[in-house]
């Protein structure tokens, strides 16, 4: 019997009973859809996968009421009725799992990827999405609210559970309820009773529609953490009111596009961090109550549901991570459970650049219905796998699960790489999650794991190995600039800086990527002054773009000094002069120089590799630096190819 029982117990919303309480949310993925918008086996595929892993509720993310409101090109199309036959069939994928199966029902409005957007007015949206809504008609009101109960009824044709209508996040719902966004002066703008008009509209065209009986969840924001925005007082005002016109449950979320807390909060979050909102809420309705916001673990779901802060858990990009999650949680093997590490890279930053939605840690994201994830190789080999950092161990891990025998070899005493001193930094450190994981999975899979161990001829000798999987990492690589090897100041890497071996106060960085930020956190949080020498327009744009949001926040420090576009002209005994965007800088009384640019592949073993008749792949950052997506991906595509 599972520990998790808070987790893993019934709920009943409305006529529909979930076998625990576990939701995974809607998240506009960017694929799995044709060129009229239905959905194909991509998508069903995708959704199976994580109902075979034991959520009781799912939802399918983003699904258009109307071709204004399509938010990503890659969305579900709900706004004819042929829709529906590709509907059926993914429904009829889902049913065997015994999870209830719902459809979340969107309208982007200003938050649209495309030029015909509409909102309550013309005010364009504060972030990501540019260009001016057109201001819907009164007439165009009524179609829209037309549109959400015919979605509705398409998808209880579909055979679907329920639905969820997304009145949150800044979408067309949200614009109508909040003051920033909403100016009209008629019916639907300027009181709190207008402005919750359209919601209401929607909700009860939605009942007539699909039916009285038919579950109907509604997303709102607890606070849209933005000024005049939407707020929390103003969500307690309105739950009870969503409640007696018959929403089956409340699902309460928070923030909007250019909000100062992000609706997808990177690793910098505490996990947890809107279930205050829901908590609020829960105590002036009936409903049940669904809490989100960084719920990564079964056991925080768990104590929010013990300790009565909500009815129903969200979670999302959990479960992107690891579809089986929910019943390798139930079975109690909470070891196993491949972590999402709030990246943010795959899950958010690819979709907002209107790319297929993937996963960090999860390569097999939108392969679902092409994948055998049992399949064996027809010939069980010797692997040998040199070095032990993320894309070593993960080939490692899928090798082992083909069948193959694999031995790690690593030259150092312990594992992870770089990604272990990428860890160190200031609120990254879940990102070691991804290497305690591949860790017990080799040992839990029989691998053997050889640390101390330089590849050399004797070790060959030894395992006589088949295949060998060269992941043998990078190092800082060196540039030739005037005087940076003069100068007086300390020189040293960003990894030598992670190690801890910098004495200095005043410190330049060279580099202004996602290495040269982070390091800059590091020292600043010491109490170090800090100068980033960015010779780059951007800073750090290998990172998403939620994650950088807060590391930015975290280095509006007085000690911090960040300048882009640079052109160095020479390092001095004691500082640098340089050109940033054109006007002369020159920074004196500095200690320090770190280098956090490029780096370089380390490969040395492929020569002696190459002497011997073996197959030899050279992947990560071996192969060429690169970030942890790629190299997770390629490891395990090496792994399954062996």
């Amino acid at each position: 019997m599972t520990i998790l029982k808070h987790l893993f117990s019934p709920i009943q919303i409305g006529r529909m009973t979930a076998k625990n309480r576990l939701l995974m949310s809607a998240m506009s993925i960017n694929f799995g859809v044709d060129e009229n918008g239905y959905v194909t086996d991509q998508l069903t595929g995708y959704l199976a996968a994580r109902a075979r892993g034991g959520a009781g509720m799912i939802l399918v993310g983003g699904g258009g009421v109307h071709p204004t409101g399509l938010e990503l090109p890659g969305l579900p199309a709900l706004w004819d009725d042929g829709c529906i036959p590709a509907l059926k069939k993914m429904v009829e994928a889902v049913k065997p799992y015994d999870t209830c199966f719902g459809v979340q029902l969107m309208h982007g409005g200003r938050q649209s990827y495309h030029d015909r957007k509409v909102a309550p007015s013309p005010i364009p949206a504060p972030a990501v999405v540019k260009g001016t809504p057109k201001e819907l008609t009164v007439e165009e009101i009524a179609e829209l609210v037309a549109a959400f109960g015919d979605a509705a009824r398409r998808c209880r044709d579909a055979g679907f559970d329920f639905v969820e209508v997304h009145g949150a996040h800044g979408y067309l719902i949200n614009q109508f309820l909040a003051l920033n966004s909403n100016h009209r002066e008629d019916a639907y703008g300027g009181s709190f009773d207008n402005r919750i008009r359209f919601f209401l509209e929607l909700l009860a065209d939605i009942k007539a529609k699909a039916g009285a009986d038919f579950p109907v969840g509604l997303r709102i924001n607890g606070e849209d953490y933005i000024d005049g925005g939407w707020t929390l007082a103003d969500a307690l005002r309105l739950a009870p009111i969503l409640e007696r016109h018959g929403a089956d449950y409340l699902h309460v979320s928070a923030g909007v596009y250019g909000s100062t807390q992000l609706t997808i909060p990177s690793m910098y979050v505490k996990h947890g961090c809107f279930v205050h909102l829901a908590e609020a809420v829960k105590q002036v309705v009936d409903i049940p109550v669904v809490g989100v916001g960084r719920v990564k673990s079964p056991e925080l779901a768990d104590r929010i549901l013990k300790d009565g802060q909500a009815d129903v858990v969200a979670m999302g990009r959990a479960l992107i991570a690891d579809p089986m999650l929910p019943e390798k949680a139930r079975a109690g093997n909470l070891n196993t459970i491949r972590p999402c590490i709030g990246c943010c890279l795959g899950c958010i930053h690819a979709v907002l650049a209107l790319e297929p939605g993937s996963c960090v840690v999860n390569p097999d994201v939108g392969r679902e219905y092409l994948m055998d994830a049992d399949e064996k190789a027809a010939e069980p080999k010797n692997v040998l796998v040199v070095g032990a950092g993320p894309a070593g161990l993960a080939a490692a891990r899928m090798a082992a699960m083909r069948g193959h025998r694999v031995t790690i070899a690593e030259e150092k005493g312990r594992v992870g790489g770089l990604l272990r001193l990428a860890a160190l930094a200031p609120g990254r450190g879940e990102i070691m999650d991804v290497i305690d994981f591949l860790t017990l999975e080799v040992e839990r899979l029989g691998v053997s794991l050889r640390l101390n161990t330089a590849l050399d001829e004797a070790l060959l000798e030894e395992l006589n190995p088949e295949a060998v999987v060269l992941a043998s990492g990078s190092l800082p690589d060196m540039p030739i600039i005037k005087g940076l090897f003069k100068t007086r100041m300390d020189l040293c890497t960003v990894t030598e800086v992670l190690e801890g071996k910098i004495t200095g106060d005043r410190v330049i960085i060279l580099g202004g990527g996602q290495a040269g930020l982070v390091t800059a956190d590091f020292l600043a949080e010491k109490g170090r002054e800090v100068a980033v020498l960015n010779r780059k327009r951007h800073f750090a744009d290998e990172m998403s773009s939620n994650d950088r949001f807060y590391l930015r926040e975290r280095l509006k420090r007085d000690r911090v000094h960040l300048f882009k576009q640079v052109a160095v002209k020479k390092f001095t005994d004691d500082g640098v002069t340089f050109t940033t965007a054109g006007h002369a800088t020159t920074l004196e009384g500095f200690d320090t120089v770190v280098v956090a640019e490029a780096m370089t592949p380390v490969r040395d073993a492929k020569t002696l590799l190459d002497r011997r008749d073996i197959d030899v792949f050279v992947i990560g950052d071996a192969r060429t630096p690169r970030n942890l997506m790629l190299a997770q991906s390629e490891a395990e595509e090496i792994g399954r190819s062996l």
